[in-house]
């Protein structure tokens, strides 16, 4: 199903491999200056438990992606390695801490990328991850960009590439009066204000490993939208068919400038 610039502003057939049809691990926090107060519910059995070691370690955490607070969660709880824009890598400390964990860089504005390189790269790091419990486990968000954490657009294969099992995760950001999404707005100004409110809060719910099928394995696309559906189900997330390019030409528009011909770039 569709959806129009609310993706961001504002405020078929089987769907799973081998995924549990629970929520699993659930967890919320609100979180004020200097402090926070976690709460977590009791998890929810996982239809692989003991099977594990058999179908191999999940190669990648999945997660829906809303707001940069998105990276302190999971480097918090998991400390992965991700996917970020090669201008991260020069961003004071951030930088040298993503150099340290692993990151793999992107340079998506360039129209001579290299996007073979960078599926490639993230595929053989999602193998080694599944293969090897001493690797750092890898972040990955298949949007490709944030939203305003009411929608779930369509996910990117790079995180299927490799046929291994992953840790799909679902955040929320329940608000009263000021969003943590940062979807519109430029970062200085977010950050000021998600300061300004006395208390943030956050939901997580971890679902249990999705194993994928054969068919699935042989079909990276179908992988990549069956996990959609999951989080979307489970998250009850509005799936919308708009992209990253779509949000570019919506930002241009509410900045009043000239529309970016990025329709160039690949999906995958």
């Amino acid at each position: 199903m569709g959806a129009g610039p609310g993706s961001w502003g504002g405020g078929g057939g089987r769907s799973c491999g081998r995924a549990a049809r629970s929520r699993g691990q659930c967890c919320s926090s609100s979180a004020s200056t200097g402090s926070a107060r976690p709460t977590r519910g009791s998890p929810v059995p996982d239809v692989n438990q003991g099977r594990s070691e058999e179908l191999g370690r999940p190669g990648a955490i999945v997660s829906n992606h809303v707001s940069y607070v998105d990276i302190l969660y999971h480097m918090s709880a998991s400390f992965p390695s991700f996917v970020a824009k090669e201008s991260v890598s020069r961003l004071p400390l951030i930088g040298l801490i993503s150099k340290c964990l692993g990151c793999i860089f992107v340079q998506r504005e360039s129209k001579s990328s290299d996007s073979k390189g960078v599926s490639g790269a993230v595929t053989e790091r999602v193998r080694e991850v599944s293969q090897d419990k001493n690797t750092p486990m890898m972040l990955l968000f298949p949007e490709g960009t944030t939203t305003n954490g009411d929608y779930l657009l369509p996910f990117k294969t790079g995180a299927f590439l490799a046929s291994a099992p992953v840790q799909p995760v679902i955040l929320r950001y329940p608000y009263r009066r000021f969003s943590p999404a940062w979807d519109s707005m430029d970062g200085a100004r977010h950050v000021f204000l998600l300061l300004c409110q006395f208390v943030n809060n956050m939901e997580v719910v971890r679902l249990p490993v999705y194993y994928p099928s054969e068919q699935e394995k042989e079909d990276p696309k179908l992988y990549a939208n069956n996990v959609r559906k999951l989080i979307s189900m489970e998250g009850n997330l509005i799936l919308s068919n708009l992209g990253l390019a779509d949000k570019r030409v919506y930002h241009a528009a509410l900045n009043g400038s000239s529309l970016p011909d990025n329709r160039h770039q690949k999906d995958d």
